[in-house]
């Protein structure tokens, strides 16, 4: 640089003879300290979205729905600990652990599975930020698994913490250590199967909702499967019951055996009678949200393993063809 250039950069950087004003350097600072790596994202990506499933970080708004229907699901707990303290200990408790009233626990869920879903997930399709999440030191799997780790464990949430309330209410009422030790037993299979579900509406809610980026179209592409499959399923069983009765073994029809198959409700509904004993529900048990298996409950087990793991490679196999495009 020249004489002249020097001179005339310095009158730039000082004030000026009229008081006119300076020029400053407003370069940006470079970061200098500790850079998170890929598992540290995750879990802020996981803790983001498990927050953002209830409301949390949000308007108001978006909280009514999730507390709204985590008390719809408590209530049964309380009115069941409400009834135990009255009854002065001679009461017997209104609701069990694994088929927690299983027609509400079914509408409660569909609804929370398609209002919650897309809040996870259709925000960042519908506003083109996943190249910005790709950009950082994660794999492409990385953001599919956060998501669902963090339904999951909302959907968990909804499911498992009535059943927390359930059993303080029974335990409180309770005399002596094997009173308690005995309702703890039967506390641990209703988790397992209230995982089962979690599990399961997670991973199909999820990759329904991964469909669009328009949260009204998601919403829309995730209740009104759900809500029809059920419905039809519960139609289909009745018919099976009535039109044909049991076969000439005593056991239910094909039809009304096989039509649970076509819900994840009645699907999940099935696995827990193939799991109990399934020969205590009768033929003619027409109970609300009972699903009869009759002789293949093994199908329902195969049919829930298959379509849970259809549901996450879908969900992965869909995040990666997002990521390409």
């Amino acid at each position: 640089m020249s004489t002249d250039a020097h001179a005339a950069a310095g009158q730039l950087a000082s004030p000026a003879a009229d008081g006119g004003g300076v020029i400053h350097n407003i370069g940006y600072r470079r970061y200098e300290g500790e850079r998170l790596g890929r598992w540290q994202i995750v879990r802020a990506l996981t803790w983001h979205s498990l927050r953002a499933a209830f409301g949390i970080g949000r308007g108001a708004k978006a909280k009514i729905f999730p507390v709204l229907l985590f008390a719809l699901m408590c209530l049964p707990a309380v009115v069941n600990a409400v009834a135990l303290a009255t009854a002065n200990g001679g009461g017997q408790p209104i609701v069990n652990y694994d088929d927690y009233i299983p027609s509400l626990r079914t509408v409660a869920m569909l609804i929370f599975i398609a209002l919650e879903a897309p809040v996870l997930v259709s925000g960042d399709l519908r506003h083109h930020t996943l190249p910005l999440y790709f950009a950082r030191p994660i794999h492409r799997i990385d953001y599919p698994a956060a998501k669902l780790l963090a339904f999951f464990l909302a959907c968990l949430a909804m499911i498992e913490i009535p059943l927390l309330i359930l059993y303080l209410g029974i335990v409180s009422q309770s005399h002596g250590a094997s009173d308690v030790w005995a309702q703890t037993r039967q506390l641990g299979p209703g988790l397992l199967y209230g995982a089962a579900w979690a599990a399961l509406l997670a991973s199909i809610g999820l990759l329904l909702a991964s469909t669009t980026g328009k949260r009204v179209f998601a919403i829309c592409a995730i209740g009104i499967p759900l809500f029809l499959s059920w419905v039809l399923a519960n139609v289909l069983g009745h018919v099976g019951q009535q039109a044909f009765g049991p076969n000439g073994f005593g056991h239910p029809s094909a039809l009304a055996s096989l039509a649970g198959l076509i819900s994840p409700f009645t699907l999940l509904g099935g696995v827990l009678q193939w799991l109990r004993a399934p020969e205590l529900l009768g033929p003619d048990d027409h109970r609300i949200g009972i699903t009869i298996v009759g002789q293949y409950g093994s199908v329902y087990g195969v049919v829930f393993a298959v379509a849970l793991i259809a549901a996450i490679v879908g969900l992965v196999v869909r995040y990666r063809k997002v990521g390409v495009a």
